[in-house]
């Protein structure tokens, strides 16, 4: 595996390992999902020659890792573990530590190497800009955004003690039922676009390709979907407004 790739990877297993022995200090594995956006800065701004990197991808990337991870830490205060975290405690048992290593941490590890290709890429010495480039700029813009407001709207929800145990459906969150994942996967896209120009497209392509997967079909929006199939107001929901792209009904 050449560099930088190879390097990232071992940043990615020390980083995630060091995360995983913290979480059992805790007793709190879903620490993992602030993990996860700081991590994708520390991969930008530790690599060997980042510096042939553009400065603006490490603003980009670390604005949002940071402001995701922020976020995060925030809504988890004194809430204790995530539910899903939880669920997957009690239901591996013994098993629990090596589980939780290899498909919690490390399986986290290993999307976050995948999801950061596009941060990886040297550019090119002395290229003009792009048009991509400033196309992705813009797409990850509004993707930021959209994600940063979606959360700000829904925690101002949650604060409320009026809502307890009522649905999010005003603001984004009345044009799609998961705004915030949509924006993520939208600020992924940009990033892509505005390495594009450097070659290697196509691995980089796996990243937006792989968070578009992982949100829309298997820890994001079917996650969430689940846990409320047997609430009729989500089903209602769910009858009048889409699952990921906005849209008016």
């Amino acid at each position: 595996m050449p560099e930088p790739y190879l390097s990232a990877a071992l940043l990615v297993f020390a980083y995630m390992s060091a995360w995983f022995l913290f979480a059992i200090l805790k007793k709190d594995n879903s620490i993992a999902d602030v993990a996860w956006g700081l991590g994708f800065a520390i991969i930008f701004w530790t690599q060997s020659g980042w510096y042939g990197r553009p400065l603006l991808l490490g603003v980009m990337v670390s604005a949002w890792g940071l402001r995701l991870a922020v976020y995060i830490f925030h809504r988890n205060q004194k809430k204790g573990e995530d539910w899903r975290y939880r669920q997957w405690r009690e239901e591996w048992g013994k098993n629990f530590y090596l589980r939780s290593f290899l498909q919690v941490f490390m399986l986290q590890g290993l999307l976050m190497w995948i999801i950061a290709l596009p941060l990886m890429q040297q550019a090119p010495e002395n290229q003009p800009s792009h048009w991509l480039q400033w196309a992705g700029v813009l797409l990850w813009l509004t993707g930021f955004l959209w994600e940063a407001v979606a959360d700000w709207q829904l925690s101002r929800f949650k604060a409320n003690p009026q809502n307890k145990g009522k649905i999010m459906t005003t603001g984004l969150w009345s044009l799609s039922r998961h705004p915030n994942y949509f924006g993520e996967i939208v600020l992924w896209w940009g990033i892509f676009l505005f390495v594009a120009p450097y070659g290697n497209s196509w691995l980089c392509l796996l990243s937006p390709l792989t968070i578009t997967w992982l949100l829309n079909r298997v820890s994001g929006v079917p996650m969430l979907e689940k846990k409320y199939a047997d609430n009729p107001e989500y089903q209602d929901y769910v009858k009048r407004t889409n699952a990921l792209i906005p849209g008016f009904s």
